[in-house]
């Protein structure tokens, strides 16, 4: 196994998500001024990738459609152990439903070079939508599975897989090139220390507009998009209350009452 690319999508941070909206124009998020994060899923695909490259030796690449500013998350993913990155950014990707969005992903992975396998998280904070895993390897013409929960490699460079199914499990073997998107039990992400930061600013991130990509206009960005978001809510939690006045022996009794109830005590 010589390279395995990783897809890594910036996503708004949770902790933000109320701060949330929906241009009344483009039917899409504005995500000005919301700090964003890995997508976590994401980081389980960085992990599976890194178990491999210590298996096999193979190259780790990035790969992650996003604007300028994701430099600093890649960044984050290269200090884990990633080789290098390569981040596709450009004004006319804006606006990409999943489809448009597959499309530049596999763009990107053909122009990094031959690959053996490409690993995805299966969905996305923001959308989790989890089509775009399945679209990009259509469009790079490889099989995939999605729901992985376990990975690994034999020494003969077959791959041995365990996918999750509605009522059960699958055991699977597969031959590289595929893509494979994977869920939260496969693996714990590693953390990366501040001295791996500083290491990982000298790693190479190249940045590819649809100028190196070379697609149709009409295919990405919101005019090759053929799905878009009708509205946004964001649930709102809150939690309700029990007042309890009076004198405190009478306080003191209730609440041990509540809490028995509850099977606290």
């Amino acid at each position: 196994m010589k390279r395995i690319v990783v897809c890594v999508k910036p996503v708004p941070d949770p902790k933000e998500w109320h701060k949330l909206s929906l241009n009344p124009v483009t039917k899409t998020l504005v995500r000005e001024g919301i700090a964003s994060v890995i997508n976590p899923l994401d980081r389980h695909a960085l992990e599976a990738a890194l178990a491999l490259k210590d298996a096999t030796g193979a190259e780790v690449v990035l790969v992650s459609m996003a604007p300028p500013g994701a430099r600093t998350l890649l960044m984050e993913a290269l200090a884990m152990g990633a080789d290098r990155a390569c981040l596709l950014s450009d004004r006319a990707f804006a606006g990409s439903d999943s489809l448009a969005t597959a499309r530049i992903l596999a763009a990107g992975v053909r122009r990094i070079g031959p690959f053996d396998v490409v690993l995805c998280g299966n969905s996305t904070l923001d959308g989790s939508t989890a089509q775009v895993p399945s679209q990009v390897a259509e469009f790079l013409g490889i099989p995939n599975v999605m729901h992985v929960e376990f990975l690994e490699c034999d020494p003969a460079g077959s791959l041995r897989l365990v996918q999750a199914i509605e009522h059960g499990k699958v055991h699977l073997e597969a031959e590289p090139p595929i893509l494979l998107s994977v869920t939260k039990q496969v693996n714990k992400p590693r953390f990366c220390s501040f001295l791996e930061l500083l290491k990982a600013e000298k790693k190479d991130i190249a940045v590819w507009t649809n100028a190196d990509l070379a697609l149709d206009g009409s295919q990405i960005g919101l005019a090759g998009s053929p799905t878009a978001m009708a509205d946004l809510f964001v649930r709102q939690k809150r939690r309700s209350g029990t007042r309890v006045t009076g004198e405190p022996e009478i306080v003191v009794q209730a609440l041990l009452n509540k809490l028995h109830q509850l099977g606290t005590i």
